[in-house]
């Protein structure tokens, strides 16, 4: 692994957080191509990858959602989208872990020895998940904007959505850098929390063990 420090691994944090938003546009013209299991992933190249993978997931976890709220379509067809609902959000949920991971794997060689068991609420990988689903909103927010089959009141609540969205993902963004900072001056430590998600395993569900057949 090349030599790394604070600032490459803030200014890789920024590339990761611009292509979130860059891809939300790219990825309705052209699907991005990514083998099924991305395998071992680190460094800064990895650390792009894996954010990126993440975000993808939600891409798709989001025009999931809107069609499992269609009521003109019959039931399969909703179970259908439930079904690929958990299996994102179990995607989801694993590479944010990843995002973790490879982000501590890259920062332990710099953390101050003497930095105090002291944790964020919530860890870089999930704020970055976070600052996609922002991504997402604005872009689908903007589209509203632009609709010709509603009325001007709805235009204009929604161009008033998109100034507050944009000020939540500035302020995300800024937040996680200065929780680098933190970790960069011993004041916090980064951790990996892990969600052990039980629904879709058939060991831990009840609904699932209980009722084999």
């Amino acid at each position: 692994m090349a030599d790394i420090d604070f600032d490459i691994i803030k200014e890789t944090i920024r590339d990761a957080v611009a292509h979130q938003t860059r891809s939300v546009m790219d990825w309705h013209y052209g699907e991005p191509v990514y083998d099924e299991e991305p395998g071992f992933l680190e460094g800064v190249q990895g650390f792009r990858e894996l954010v990126a993978r993440q975000h993808w997931t939600n891409f798709r976890l989001w025009h999931v959602e809107d069609r499992a709220r269609r009521q003109d379509v019959d039931a399969g067809v909703i179970a259908d989208c439930k079904y690929a609902i958990d299996k994102l959000n179990q995607q989801r949920n694993d590479l944010i872990e990843r995002v973790d991971q490879c982000l501590i794997t890259m920062l332990e060689p710099l953390l101050p020895a003497e930095a105090p068991e002291r944790y964020n609420t919530e860890t870089v990988g999930a704020a970055l998940d976070r600052l996609s689903i922002q991504a997402l909103k604005i872009y689908h927010m903007k589209e509203q904007c632009n609709r010709k089959d509603v009325d001007d009141g709805h235009r204009d609540q929604c161009e008033g959505k998109v100034v507050t969205l944009h000020q939540q993902h500035i302020d995300l963004e800024r937040a996680i850098l200065e929780l680098v900072d933190e970790y960069a001056a011993g004041i916090k430590k980064p951790k990996v929390y892990f969600q052990f998600k039980m629904y879709n395993d058939p060991s831990l569900n009840p609904e699932l063990y209980e009722n084999k057949k």
